[in-house]
């Protein structure tokens, strides 16, 4: 058993549709799920899961089909519980009393029909039957495991997750694609969204802060198409970062000073390279005094200062009207003056006014990019603004981001699943019509072991004084820097 989950909303575990104290629609919604399943009670094999996961095996095997006996035994007391059950008194529950009164009457409903079940089958029966009604069904042991990085789901008979950087089958099911969209409609309702076929594809977020994607048909045709980015319960840092081998502590050092003293950074790097994560990491050594605003299409950053302004965009209403976009909320927040402006994820022209903000005073901002290198970051951002429908000079926009970007740190995810910071980058200036760069480390593969992880290093190019050291000695961080230049000098000459 995975256990009661009590009050514990952080994965989504009470839906505040059938629980809240108001009445809510989404209640009776709960029929058309009658036969969801949860992974087996066995115990699940714990995998710490970090931005540079160990490549060990994935716990595939430690999840259990269950069997067409067990799902229609499971159907039959789930028909019985709804014609038993006050679902109006139930909704004006406390979610633990709502789930101990299930079981409650899912128990007697067993007794009566006389139903032969084994203690661990029956437990698993009632969670089940318990997740169904007051949850996300057969997700809920899935979001309750903090292993898994994401969950994939393809239509109602496959799901999948990764683990350990690695996408193995998850061995959960639904009863059909109807139930598995009543799922995707609740968790998108939660925060003031919706997806049908007038409006199927959707950015959402559960409780917690886990990143949900819906695609819906007719687009998705094989029935919804459901994405968790699974938020991370323990928040990561740079000094873990350089335990699991994602970059070398000189390197993480020189990372915390360029937060510190306000360096304006871009972090760049494909899907699920981590780019999220590290902005996290970055945001850590950013002052408490410091007043910061967060732009986000779905908000899953967990900024730790007081200080905080979380603005997330939002989606036309039925009529088509109402949408504020990422460049409304970037143009508006340069009016509530913020120190620092930190925007998710830069995907089209908002990149323009980010810069613009970046080269008016408020230093320290910091965005991410999907881009697989650092020049090609730069290409990036430049094709971004030509995306606004600013026809201005090359040179104009490329001194526009040279003004702007001081460091741009590249995350890639690598082919063994395993995430590494393959560079820490400085925008220098122009040399005629292109963008100059140094980089201060960088990640060379040397090849792979027996087991097929990737063997490499980190190298610090040797560059003595970097372009933001007057910033560094403005914020009296010259001599701290200098210790982990030299560090890395050391190191590099060991390396060579």
């Amino acid at each position: 058993m995975f256990g009661k989950r009590g009050g514990n909303s952080g994965h989504g575990s009470f839906s505040p549709e059938p629980v809240a104290p108001k009445p809510a629609a989404p209640v009776p919604a709960a029929p058309a799920s009658p036969e969801m399943a949860r992974p087996a009670p066995e115990p699940v094999k714990r995998v710490k899961v970090e931005q540079a996961p160990p490549l060990a095996p994935p716990p595939a095997a430690s999840v259990k089909e269950k069997t067409e006996e067990y799902y229609d035994t499971k159907s039959s007391v789930f028909t019985a519980l709804i014609d038993t059950i006050d679902l109006g008194q139930l909704a004006r529950m406390d979610p633990e009393a709502a789930r101990e009164e299930i079981r409650d009457i899912v128990n007697d409903i067993i007794s009566i029909k006389n139903l032969a079940m084994s203690i661990s089958e029956q437990e698993d029966l009632l969670e089940d039957i318990c997740n169904d009604v007051l949850g996300y069904g057969p997700l809920e042991p899935l979001l309750a495991r903090d292993d898994i990085a994401d969950i994939m789901i393809n239509g109602a008979r496959h799901t999948y997750i990764e683990v350990a950087g690695k996408t193995v089958p998850a061995g959960i099911r639904f009863r059909d694609n109807s139930q598995l969209m009543n799922i995707c409609q609740r968790i998108v309702s939660q925060v003031g969204r919706r997806v049908d076929e007038s409006s199927p594809i959707c950015d959402a977020r559960l409780p917690d802060g886990s990143r949900v994607n819906v695609i819906a048909p007719p687009l998705s045709i094989d029935g919804p198409a459901l994405t968790i980015r699974k938020f991370k319960k323990d928040k990561l840092t740079l000094d873990q970062l350089v335990k699991f081998g994602s970059i070398t502590p000189e390197g993480a050092e020189i990372l915390k000073i360029i937060g510190r003293v306000r360096c304006n950074v871009i972090i760049s790097g494909g899907t699920g390279s981590g780019k999220t994560t590290l902005l996290n990491c970055l945001t850590n050594y950013i002052d408490k005094d410091e007043r910061i605003i967060t732009c986000e299409d779905s908000a899953e950053l967990q900024l730790q200062q007081p200080h905080v302004v979380r603005l997330e965009t939002r989606p036309p209403n039925l009529e088509g009207e109402g949408q504020i976009t990422m460049t409304d909320l970037v143009k508006n927040c340069l009016r509530m003056r913020p120190e620092r402006i930190i925007v998710g994820e830069v995907r089209g022209p908002e990149v323009f006014d980010l810069l613009q903000a970046m080269n008016t005073g408020h230093d320290g901002s910091m965005g991410t990019i999907h881009a697989n290198t650092p020049r090609e970051c730069l290409n990036r951002m430049e094709s971004m603004i030509a995306m606004g429908g600013w026809t201005l000079p090359a040179k104009t926009v490329r001194e526009i981001i040279v003004g702007s970007v001081d460091v741009i740190v590249q995350a890639a995810r690598l082919r063994d699943g395993s995430r590494r910071i393959t560079h820490i980058t400085e925008v220098i200036g122009l040399e005629g019509d292109v963008i100059t760069t140094q980089d201060l480390f960088v990640y060379k593969m040397d090849g792979e072991d027996a087991n097929g992880k990737i063997v490499g290093k980190h190298i610090a190019t040797g560059i003595g004084r970097p372009h933001f050291w007057d910033r560094a000695r403005y914020y009296n961080e010259e001599n701290r820097l200098a210790a982990a230049l030299d560090a890395a000098a050391e190191t590099r000459e060991g390396q060579i």
